[in-house]
């Protein structure tokens, strides 16, 4: 049977979580972006533990790819609810592809391509009943690779590098399930098999694969963050073990702390101390943070806090997306302190903007947000390789001893040098959250007061000054 040539398609797996879809939409995605299509993904997720109804949507291009679509082409239902909850959102003209042990599609409605399969007879029998159902995920993947005529031998490779940590056996058993997949003779029952053509990328550079939260940690490597702290909260913790684990690649170090208040706490001593550092959180603890992000304000400490935003207020929606926390960025401190932030539009742009906010941060001293959210942090998207020796930073305290050091300069943009320092004229400066002087001492001057204030604002207004205007 030869392919049928296409530029698009939209794919979307309905199933429950604990099925492991999010597991096989995300091969999907990484084949497409290693195969150079274009990719971008849309998932949701259950906030039980136990887990229930879940859906993973890939979508692969031959062009530009500017959405996960808003109808699917193919629909793969695992269970009677699953089918039941998304035939609405299969295009007309589309494919359903239903596990036929426990589907039941109406057959009558003749909008749609029917494709039952034993899903999960096929997958039980594939790996000798050893694992019951579970690998029916993957059997699915070896379906849709054969329906779509994708690269076995490179969706082999990722899967072996996903579960290659494991034993062998749990590899084993994934090709297992592929192959059987794979060898169904899906063309008895589907008239049609698909190509993706393959157009050349105009910037001719390799591409690489990843979330937004992954492209996230990455960026903020890259722009010199080797400290870190944090607490766990969805959706950020992905952040967190990302940079966990790649951070002492680096000759860093990133630390979960006891709760919120800490994490910042730690996260601000380390920026002190010469090495820019990072905390975040979503809506709930960025709210129990806020008291420490004032006292940066306030002594003009460098941090970055990333606020990977959901449902709110307070533990709201745990795993849906919101953008409700834009005023808590800017307005959510007392003393009215101005804040930076940043709010990323792409996966791409997860990893340039955690890159500029380390440039600001450390240039004018300052905590800066990163806004991003739940769609952001778990989308899938395709992007050109950053070259990385032209962006890579790698900041270090400056311990070179100063004549002098004067940290709060009325007129200048604050800068403190690392404790350890020798300061030779022997005045070392303070550091707190009060009012103070231009050394750091406490001061209830209200004269000084307005013009450290004014100070702590015009630094912004040089960096607004800096930021080209949107066209």
């Amino acid at each position: 049977m030869r392919p049928e040539s296409i530029q698009d398609a939209v794919i979307r797996l309905a199933g429950n979580s604990q099925d492991g879809i999010q597991t096989a939409g995300a091969f999907l995605a990484r084949l497409a972006g290693r195969s150079e299509h274009d990719v971008m993904t849309y998932m949701t997720i259950p906030a039980t533990i136990s887990g229930g109804p879940s859906i993973f949507q890939v979508r692969i291009g031959s062009g530009e790819v500017l959405s996960a679509g808003d109808e699917a082409d193919f629909l793969v239902a695992f269970y009677q609810h699953s089918y039941q909850d998304h035939i609405g959102f299969l295009r007309e003209g589309g494919v359903l592809l239903y596990d036929s042990d426990n589907v039941e599609p109406n057959l009558d409605d003749k909008r749609f391509f029917y494709v039952g399969v034993p899903i999960t007879g096929l997958t039980v029998e594939a790996l000798g009943g050893t694992a019951k159902d579970k690998g029916k995920n993957i059997f699915v993947l070896g379906l849709i690779s054969k329906i779509f005529n994708l690269d076995v031998e490179k969706l082999k490779r990722i899967i072996t590098e996903k579960f290659g940590g494991k034993d062998e056996s749990v590899v084993n058993t994934a090709l297992m399930a592929f192959q059987a997949g794979y060898a169904y003779p899906v063309g008895n029952v589907l008239a049609k098999h698909y190509r993706f053509e393959h157009i050349p990328r105009a910037s001719g550079r390799a591409q690489i694969t990843m979330d937004g939260n992954q492209a996230l940690a990455y960026g903020l490597i890259a722009g010199g963050v080797r400290f870190g702290a944090g607490y766990p909260i969805t959706p950020w913790s992905s952040v967190m073990e990302t940079l966990r684990r790649e951070l002492p690649k680096y000759g860093g170090i990133f630390v979960q702390a006891e709760d919120e208040l800490a994490s910042v706490s730690i996260a601000l001593g380390c920026s002190y101390g010469g090495y820019l550092a990072v905390t975040g959180s979503a809506g709930p603890g960025i709210s129990l943070k806020a008291e420490a992000i004032g006292w940066a304000s306030m002594a003009e400490i460098p941090i970055i806090i990333c606020n990977i935003q959901r449902g709110g207020p307070s533990t709201g929606l745990p795993t849906n997306v919101e953008q409700s926390d834009l005023h808590q960025a800017i307005f959510g401190s007392h003393g009215d302190s101005p804040r930076v932030v940043l709010a990323p539009a792409s996966v791409e742009d997860c990893f340039y903007i955690a890159i500029e906010a380390a440039r600001i941060a450390r240039k004018y001293s300052t905590p800066v947000f990163i806004l991003s959210d739940t769609s952001l942090a778990t989308r899938i998207e395709a992007f050109d390789e950053p070259d990385l020796p032209k962006l890579m930073q790698n900041s270090k305290p400056d311990l070179t001893p100063r004549q002098t050091h004067k940290p709060y300069p009325i007129d200048q943009i604050t800068h403190h040098v690392p404790p350890g320092t020798r300061i030779l004229d022997g005045k070392y400066p303070l550091l707190a959250g009060l009012e103070h002087d231009e050394m750091g001492h406490p001061t209830g001057s209200p004269k000084l007061h307005m013009a450290m204030t004014a100070k702590r604002r015009n630094k912004l207004r040089k960096l607004a000054e800096e930021i080209p205007v949107p066209e």
